[in-house]
């Protein structure tokens, strides 16, 4: 597997930051980590091995980003505008900073074509990515979550005022309309949560989300693994696996048709 380390200054957010990029062409795949977790962390986990067949054929290529989870959601200490305000600078940096990056490393790598990237994550990274995705539906092609939340209320409890409102997606989904609807409509969407160990609060609003989903209908895959199934890699690996290989199939096929 073709593996590079990237390291540049972030205007949105003032630091340094970093990422890994996996493989040598295919669909740009944008990976979020865990609780503040970092952009090795995927590799270190076993996530990148688990999609290695996908990378290895060059039909997908990883970008692992960096997390600033412990300067916003998880800065228990700290005050909720100037948290929320750290995760919004965090976004901006993906979306303006990050994002065009990696398309543009793409491209390059599939002959100048341009494919709008699939954002991906377990857990922590499962909010983050179906967040991105709700709120800038017009720069993804779609999303994979594992066992995410979708709201904010484990992090910042029951306020949403300012910009935590537009963090929070079992809160303002229900309110969208208009062409950004059309275009989450538009998108391809996998859901998935188990219902073994530690998975309750994911579970709880996974399928809270559902049901937004369906009020709004919004068309997602939205899947429940049985009671063996933990919060905890060995499943997610499988998981990844999973999804992927039916999420590139559809690819080819509509590539073919």
């Amino acid at each position: 597997m073709d593996i590079s380390y990237h390291r540049h200054f972030s205007r949105s957010l003032g630091r340094d930051m970093e990422y890994k990029r996996y493989g040598h062409a295919g669909r740009p795949v944008v990976v979020f980590p865990t609780s503040q977790g970092r952009f090795y962390q995927f590799e270190d986990s076993g996530g990148a091995g688990a999609l290695a067949e996908f990378v290895d054929t060059g039909r997908i290529q990883l970008f692992t980003v960096d997390g600033v989870d412990s300067e916003s959601f998880f800065d228990k200490g700290g005050d909720v505008r100037q948290r929320i305000g750290r995760h919004e600078a965090y976004f901006a940096y993906v979306r303006e900073e990050a994002l065009p990056v990696f398309a543009a490393t793409a491209a390059g790598a599939n002959g100048g074509r341009m494919l709008k990237p699939l954002m991906t994550g377990c857990s922590m990274g499962g909010f983050h990515s179906s967040n991105f995705t709700f709120r800038f539906p017009e720069l993804v092609c779609g999303v994979i979550s594992l066992s995410g939340v979708y709201s904010t209320r484990g992090f910042l409890g029951d306020t949403l005022e300012g910009a935590v409102y537009y963090n929070s997606p079992l809160d303002y989904l229900p309110g969208i309309e208009g062409a950004i609807l059309d275009r989450i409509r538009a998108l391809r969407m996998v859901f998935c949560c188990g219902q073994g160990k530690w998975e309750e609060p994911m579970l709880v609003e996974t399928r809270a989300l559902e049901k937004v989903l369906q009020a709004k209908r919004i068309p997602a895959w939205v899947d429940y693994w049985g009671g063996d199934v933990d919060h905890d890699w060995p499943w997610w690996h499988k998981q990844l696996a999973y999804f992927f290989g039916r999420w590139l199939d559809e690819d080819l096929k509509q590539r073919l048709d």
